[in-house]
């Protein structure tokens, strides 16, 4: 299950991934998933797993709120696995720059 904390954090970066223009789903192992719908503005955390993602990002809860507080490298975290990505490496480059 999702923790509150994580989708509190991640909510509150919303405003600055509307100019992504893709669909990202977190997926984060036995906690579920989290999809990010940023193809039109306001970006949004949806309710649907089955929305076709543009990029999908393999991370742990814990990866994901230290790489949201800036307290993971996500270059040294793609090198050492602890950052799977699948689909558009592009699409989650914008991502790593608008969040940082």
């Amino acid at each position: 299950m999702v923790s509150e904390v994580l989708e509190s954090r991640l909510e509150s970066v919303l405003p600055s991934l509307s100019r992504l223009g893709a669909v990202v789903k977190f997926d984060l192992g036995a906690d579920g998933q989290m999809v990010l719908d940023a193809r039109t503005p306001p970006a949004a955390l949806v309710d649907d797993p089955d929305l076709a993602a543009d990029c999908t990002i393999k991370i742990t809860q814990d990866n994901l709120l230290k790489l949201l507080d800036g307290k993971l490298d996500p270059m040294l975290g793609y090198t050492l696995g602890k950052i799977r990505v699948a689909g558009s490496l592009g699409i989650a480059m914008k991502l790593i720059g608008a969040l940082g």
